[in-house]
């Protein structure tokens, strides 16, 4: 008879803080700077040189803690994790063991599910080895030593490859709000080791796991997964054991490979770092930063549903960064529409930056300027369709939807008289539409709207057009 097992994953997510400098010296930690440039006495170690704690580091993490719904601890201790790998250049790390800054919180992955965080550690990154396969050798960057790491680790609740990745959007999207990381996988700036093992479903214990790490997309982790729990479940229909090892994931291959015996943690020889002293915050300063956190999208959500009337798709896309809410909400304000407001911000706005490939903070219409357009829309003082023409105008060159309107000739007219005479014109050029029309074939006072907003370039208000022409048939 078959087993059926089930997928067993746990997360743990390196995230690089949103500092100018490293965690305990002057460093830059700009991106792509020439190698091994922002380095000083402290990062490589050098005899004599001691670390000094970087406070925005410290108050990022706390914010990453708090966004995430964790007990920040008063008092947290640094330690020493001990291992040799050329990256490293101290032969240790400084992170946090068994008194972290952060325990016991959850994130919400949608479907009714939560997953449990165990804890938030701060640390350092090591630098970066650079594999050159065709010169055959490894070069190190150490640029990368040093800079603010904090480490989430989730507990081990996830049952699909599918859930991973909803965890991973999940919190990525909860700390771009928060503005504690630019969590870019490219960059290296958002990280993620997967821990996964097999169990038959019913089993209460946990059994052997391997541990997959330095994944940088969220299709990698999983990819990644799927194939080694698949191994885990061949391995144990056939009645072997896995061993704990940390493995690595080759993309290309498709594939996941055994790197080394995994550590644990007496392999590291933890112990508290002598250079530092215990970090203690006071109760008011971690209310302080609790108090500094935005709305969240879960939060906005419900309010955009409740304020705005709009659907859970429409709240979805706007808040899908806290940069685009912000941006619709300055939009809807001034505009005195948000339904209108939402599907200028997610069809005319979005499409230019999809095009663009840019953000929102590069969009050259303000918020502002967008809502005056729609308001003139509103007010009858454009149709949608000249409104696309002035916002076109206004992306090359600037200015204000009415100035370029009135300039353009783009306003529209709903002067009886002016209309009456386009009307007339038409009447007159179309004698067989005109006459069907008057006879009784409604179908056709489409036909000769359309003709009325050709004469008048568009600029005929259509709802009083088609007014007209009722009275005129007697409608």
């Amino acid at each position: 008879m078959s087993i059926t097992y089930e997928m067993i994953v746990g997360l743990e997510v390196h995230v690089q803080l949103k500092t100018r400098t490293k965690a305990f010296c002057r460093c830059s930690t700009s991106f792509g700077d020439h190698p091994n440039t922002n380095t000083c006495p402290v990062c490589l170690a050098l005899p004599g040189a001691l670390p000094v704690l970087n406070a925005r580091a410290v108050e990022l993490a706390a914010r990453a803690a708090l966004a995430l719904g964790l007990e920040v601890h008063e008092r947290s201790v640094f330690a020493r994790k001990n291992y040799f790998y050329p990256d490293l250049p101290k032969g240790y790390q400084i992170s946090q063991f068994d008194r972290p800054l952060a325990e016991r919180g959850t994130l919400a992955i949608g479907g009714g599910r939560s997953i449990g965080i165990t804890r938030i550690h701060m640390e350092e990154d090591a630098g970066k080895s650079v594999h050159d396969r065709f010169a055959g050798f490894t070069a190190i960057d150490l640029n990368r030593a040093g800079v603010p790491l904090i480490e989430i680790v989730s507990e081990p609740e996830i049952r699909s490859s599918a859930e991973a990745g909803a965890y991973l959007r999940a919190l990525k999207e909860i700390l771009l709000y928060a503005e504690v990381s630019d969590c870019s996988m490219e960059e290296g700036s958002l990280r993620v080791d997967a821990n996964v093992s097999a169990r038959p479903v019913g089993e209460p214990s946990y059994r052997t796991r391997t541990e997959i790490k330095n994944l940088n997309s969220f299709s990698n982790v999983e990819r990644a997964l799927e194939i080694e729990y698949a191994r885990h479940c061949a391995v144990h229909e056939a009645g072997g054991s896995i061993v704990q090892q940390t493995m690595l994931f080759d993309a290309h291959k498709n594939e996941v490979r055994g790197a080394r015996s995994k550590e644990g943690s007496h392999d590291y020889r933890y112990f508290p770092e002598p250079d530092l002293p215990p970090l203690v915050l006071a109760s008011a300063w971690i209310q302080g930063v609790r108090y500094g956190l935005p709305e969240f999208p879960a939060a906005r959500r419900a309010r955009y549903a409740a304020s705005y009337s709009l659907g859970v798709a429409d709240a979805e896309v706007l808040t899908a960064s806290r940069a685009v809410g912000d941006y619709f909400e300055k939009v809807a304000s001034a505009a005195g529409d948000p339904k209108a407001a939402a599907n200028w911000v997610m069809g005319e706005v979005l499409a230019s930056l999809n095009e663009s490939g840019g953000d929102i903070g590069e969009f050259p219409v303000k918020a502002e300027s967008l809502g005056e357009l729609i308001a003139l829309i509103r007010n009858g003082s454009l149709s949608n369709t000249a409104a696309k023409t002035v916002l076109a105008t206004m992306l090359r060159e600037g200015g204000t939807a009415a100035t370029i309107a009135a300039r353009d000739g783009r306003l529209q007219i709903g002067d009886d008289s002016a209309l009456i005479a386009w009307i007339d014109e038409v009447w007159a050029e179309h004698p067989d539409e005109s006459a069907r029309f008057a006879g009784g074939e409604r179908k056709l006072q489409g036909v000769l709207v359309g003709f009325v907003m050709k004469k008048s370039k568009g600029r005929a208000d259509p709802k009083k057009v088609n007014q007209l022409l009722g009275a005129r048939a007697g409608t």
